[in-house]
């Protein structure tokens, strides 16, 4: 069990986050200070410290040299952003920005215990992750197809995408990411920079959506002392940040106009100039940016700079839903089980036959972080080592099946209860829901009907409706 020393000197976070690790098999030390760690333990025994960067005495960044070689992941906020870069500078594997969510916290301590763990792999390769970006479990791995890609799944269009990231990391081409929310296009933006001759730069993400509309153009571009109100001190900037390496912005269609004229002169002259300053000074950084928005729409409504939108679409990959993916999502949850398994100390847990279809065939509108949430909540929930599709708390209707599966279930059913001596296999689907009802619905409700059919009550309906098949009127009744 990895143990992680928390340095944090407001009492509700650090408990706070004492507990969410906890829950999630970690064992974890704490203190309010660096001079209380140094006083209570031996620094240099932990697998991790998270530390907060403002602390009272010395800041979090001494736990960089007092651990030596121990990861610190820098907690703060994004009023101080600027200086968790510098963080990194001296040495702290990460940052993450407050207020985090659970997942945010759970990933990146996940990944850096990995990360050390693997320490001595050879080649510089892309993290392995699973696709929304989260830590895949390390016996998992991906598919050899796309070792170094990082990403699992080989579905035809992810195939696709990986063919795109190897040819496409080599350059310092500018890169849209496309897809909806959830779908791991962070991961994709690492891959490409992981892959990239900038690989041992800095790697900056920011989440354009996450930071106050005010503050955004001062965080991107940096301001000189006294540009407005509460600038004491001039500050760089996360594109100053980045310089050498790469930049990640997410949601970048929540950009301001001011913003995104800034932008637009770092990608054509190379050069950022501070806000309140006269002076240019030249950057070298690869932007990746991403979106679940569509930027030519918002383009042609005045909402997003149409010359950005051309700099930007250099190289558009598009990321497919879960749901587009076919048995990837299988893989996927295979992956996620396993990892909440080793949290937990089992190894016995698996998918029943059920709860496997119910995967495959629902539509995750919320892609693979919907995905994930789901396998944790029944791995957490499981009393024995089936995990039942009632407790992945999927609410899937199997009309929502593809249409010969829908065919080859109800076949199946006929087939056992002997229930038809007719051929079935030139039936088309509609030809044998129409064959079926008439023949069993004087001794079925409607009920039974659509559950040996593996459709809901609605979708039978429906077809009847559709196929014009009327309802006898003694089942009418009998519900």
């Amino acid at each position: 069990m990895p143990h992680i020393l928390i340095v944090e000197d407001e009492t509700i976070i650090r408990s706070a986050l004492r507990r969410l690790l906890e829950r999630n098999q970690y064992q974890v030390s704490e203190a309010g200070s660096v001079q209380e760690a140094q006083e209570r333990f031996s620094i240099a025994t932990f697998d991790l410290i998270v530390s907060d960067l403002r602390l009272p005495g010395a800041p979090g960044t001494e736990l960089i040299k007092l651990g030596q070689g121990t990861p610190v992941l820098i907690m703060t906020s994004y009023a101080s952003l600027r200086s968790a870069v510098d963080s990194m500078k001296m040495g702290a594997v990460d940052y993450i920005a407050k207020p985090f969510d659970h997942d945010e916290m759970l990933q990146a301590v996940a990944r850096i215990l990995r990360d050390r763990q693997n320490a001595p792999a050879s080649a510089p390769v892309a993290e392995p992750r699973a696709s929304n970006g989260k830590a895949a479990p390390a016996d998992k791995g991906s598919a050899p197809a796309n070792g170094e890609i990082g990403i699992i799944g080989s579905c035809p269009p992810m195939q696709d995408m990986y063919s795109k990231i190897r040819k496409v990391a080599p350059t310092d081409s500018n890169v849209l990411i496309q897809g909806e929310s959830g779908t791991g296009k962070e991961l994709v933006a690492r891959a490409l920079h992981n892959l990239s001759r900038r690989a041992k730069a800095p790697m900056i993400s920011v989440n354009c959506a996450a930071i106050p509309e005010t503050l955004i153009e001062s965080e991107l571009f940096g301001h000189e002392k006294g540009a407005f109100t509460g600038a004491s001190a001039g500050r760089a900037g996360l594109v100053e940040a980045a310089d050498g390496g790469t930049l990640f912005l997410d949601e970048i269609g929540e950009l301001p106009l001011e913003a995104q004229a800034r932008l637009l002169r770092v990608l054509q002259e190379g050069e950022i100039r501070r806000v309140g300053s006269v002076q240019s000074q030249k950057v070298d950084v690869r932007l990746i940016a991403a979106t679940h928005r569509d930027l030519k729409n918002l383009a042609k409504a005045g909402q997003f700079r149409e010359d950005l939108y051309y700099r930007l679409h250099v190289i558009a990959l598009k990321l497919p839903a879960l749901r587009e993916r076919g048995s990837d999502v299988n893989e996927i949850a295979s992956a996620f089980l396993a990892r909440q398994s080793a949290r937990i100390g089992r190894d016995d847990l698996h998918f029943s036959a059920e709860a496997e279809q119910a995967i495959r065939h629902y539509s995750w509108p919320g892609n693979v972080r919907e995905l994930e949430n789901a396998v944790e909540r029944a791995v957490i929930l499981s009393e024995s080592a089936e995990i039942s599709a009632d407790l992945l708390g999927i609410d899937i209707e199997l009309s929502d099946l593809e249409e010969d599966e829908i065919l080859d279930s109800a076949l199946a059913v006929s087939s056992a209860a002997n229930a038809s001596h007719e051929p079935t296999e030139d039936l088309s689907l509609e030809d044998y829901f129409q064959h079926f009802v008439l023949e069993h619905q004087d001794h079925m409700t409607e009920t039974e009907l659509a559950r040996k059919l593996g459709v809901s009550r609605k979708c039978l309906w429906e077809r009847r409706q559709r196929l014009g098949i009327p309802r006898r009127k003694s089942n009418a009744t009998s519900e």
